[in-house]
């Protein structure tokens, strides 16, 4: 019998050497930078929520305006990872942030 979802072969390893940890920095790169571009986001519209609720109150807008700060100079920190690592993979010839994985030929 057939399978309803067709052909599925395994995927590939990440490959051997030293591009295969440059690939695997890549994929870590990628899931914290999305984890943490989700979190500021999260954190942004916590502290707008906060500074909207303030009601006048000095000290909790002074919170509510401290955390979007922070949140926005986290984000920046973030970003600027992304642009270091391409920057780096550009001098040495690697590319960390879109590798290739290579697998087995047919």
């Amino acid at each position: 019998m057939a399978s309803i979802f067709g052909n599925i072969s395994n995927p590939t390893a990440f490959a051997s050497g030293p591009q295969g940890f440059f690939d695997f920095l890549s994929a870590i790169f990628k899931i914290a930078g999305t984890a943490a571009g989700i979190f500021f986001v999260i954190k942004i519209i916590i502290a707008g929520f906060g500074y909207l609720n303030a009601g006048g109150d000095d000290k909790k807008t002074a919170q509510a305006w401290a955390t979007i700060w922070q949140s926005l100079i986290g984000f920046l920190i973030v970003a600027s990872a992304f642009v270091l690592a391409s920057v780096i993979g550009n001098l040495f010839g690697i590319n960390i942030l879109n590798p290739t994985i290579s697998g087995p030929t047919n």
